[in-house]
């Protein structure tokens, strides 16, 4: 019934080859050695083929691996630029597209879940997907009512495939390490798989995507598009044009870059503050750049953001931690103490574990920087830096990363502001970010500077 490679021996059998691949390219580098390239060159060479090998496998595969791969390719600003460049090319190419599956499947899905007679709850359908991704498809369409939507069609076996490959890439998660230099990629994976009953439940991602919608209804900045219908394994919502967040980081103007980060960011934490839900997928591929509405002309400050694919969300009904808040403000004023106390009562320090909280202070500071001046540009340089600084196992900050612990509860917030900081970096933009926090961020303004009621202000 369909095109998705799900069998778990040929799934097993293609993700299994890679790190037989990866050990091939190991002798391969060595006998390079041997005949004379130096190390730098062959190092380069080796990253370029097990990028080349590992995205051409995961893309192939979609399920689980395709979504590791859209996970990780918001991390590739942390790469070396001189190897950065293919890895940015295979990585860009899972965040909007796929095989797809046949047209036959499609109609077999909508008739079992929308009916027989699916084609008359449309005007227009079209067969070719406009976008293919880890666990379905989208189609433009016309509703029966006129109004232009996107139909998104979950692969058969999606759910089959994600626990497969997931268990499968866990356990190599110590070979893809080098990859993003600083990143520990075995939580990522354990991460995305907990989730994979949310991500396929289109049911909730319904509820989700309408309470975003109804909230930001009226929003100058942000649009999020209505649901229209929902099945299981279907889901049709209002269609938005836009440019892709990826061609923005290809080829934007200085302005669209400064516009769409500045963007990303204000939704990235008046979400939460305003439905008490955190949009988890951030990659550039659900998100668009919206011209602004003609009366307004081509002016890039105008232009607003549409946000896409609420299958992932973090449920955070008092908003975000006011810990979060707190930590920051009191680590800018350089309060040592009482910020690594708050990280012991939290459990970002275990009890078992005594630190030197100027040091963590020390750990701290690069990584919050963009939180410091009134505007921060964000770039490629800076995410290399500091995973540099963390990758570093001779350096303290490595050290002391290793003693840090990540309670549970933290864990989407910080894959999802990492993800978000990563796809700044792509964008190069420069972002007001201080502003943002003091809107939006519980605890990062003292009681008596904060504004009661920031959502109705902001909007």
């Amino acid at each position: 019934m369909s095109d998705l490679p799900r069998k778990a021996v040929t799934r097993t059998a293609k993700l299994a080859a890679l790190p037989l691949g990866f050990a091939g390219r190991a002798t391969w580098g060595l006998g390079k050695r041997i005949g004379g390239k130096s190390a730098e060159i062959v190092a380069r060479e080796l990253q370029q083929r097990t990028a080349e090998q590992l995205f051409r496998v995961l893309g192939e595969l979609k399920g689980g691996a395709m979504k590791f791969g859209q996970a990780m390719s918001v991390f590739e600003s942390a790469l070396p630029e001189e190897i950065a460049g293919p890895y940015r090319a295979a990585l860009t190419k899972l965040q909007d597209a796929a095989p797809p599956m046949p047209t036959r499947t499609v109609h077999a899905v909508l008739e079992e879940r929308l009916g027989e007679q699916w084609r008359e709850l449309f005007l227009e359908f079209e067969d070719k997907p406009s976008a293919a991704a880890s666990i379905g498809q989208v189609h433009r369409a016309v509703w029966h009512d006129g109004r232009e939507v996107a139909v998104k069609v979950q692969y058969p076996g999606a759910g089959e495939a994600l626990l497969s490959d997931l268990a499968q890439l866990g356990r190599f998660a110590r070979l893809l390490g080098p990859l993003i230099p600083g990143m520990d990629i075995k939580p990522l994976i354990a991460e995305l798989r907990d989730r994979v009953a949310e991500e396929l439940d289109y049911a909730l991602e319904a509820t989700a995507q309408r309470e975003h919608a109804e909230e930001f209804a009226d929003d100058p900045d942000v649009v999020v598009p209505g649901v229209v219908h929902q099945s299981d394994q279907v889901l049709v919502t209002e269609w938005i044009d836009g440019i892709p967040l990826s061609e923005i980081i290809a080829d934007g103007t200085p302005e669209q870059r400064d516009r769409a980060g500045q963007l990303l960011a204000r939704f990235l934490f008046s979400g939460p503050a305003r439905t008490g839900l955190l949009h988890a997928d951030p990659h550039p591929g659900n998100f668009r750049l919206l011209p602004a509405a003609e009366e307004d002309g081509d002016d890039a400050a105008d232009w607003r953001l549409g946000v896409l694919d609420f299958g992932t969300v973090d449920r955070l009904p008092g908003g975000l931690p006011e810990t979060i808040g707190a930590c920051l403000r009191l680590t800018l004023e350089g309060d040592a103490e009482t910020v690594y106390e708050l990280l012991r009562e939290e459990g970002f320090v275990k009890e078992t574990i005594d630190l030197d909280p100027d040091a963590v202070l020390e750990y701290l500071l690069p990584i919050i920087e963009p939180a410091e001046a009134d505007e921060f540009t964000f770039t490629r340089g800076w995410m290399r830096g500091q995973a540099a600084r963390i990758a570093d196992m001779r350096s303290p900050a490595h050290q002391l990363g290793k003693q840090l612990n990540l309670p549970p509860s933290y864990l989407l917030i910080h894959r999802v502001t990492l993800s978000t900081i990563g796809v700044l970096c792509q964008l190069n933009a420069t972002v007001r970010l201080r502003e943002e926090l003091e809107w939006w961020l519980p605890g990062f303004l003292p009681e008596d500077d904060a504004d009661p009621a920031p959502a109705e202000a902001h909007v």
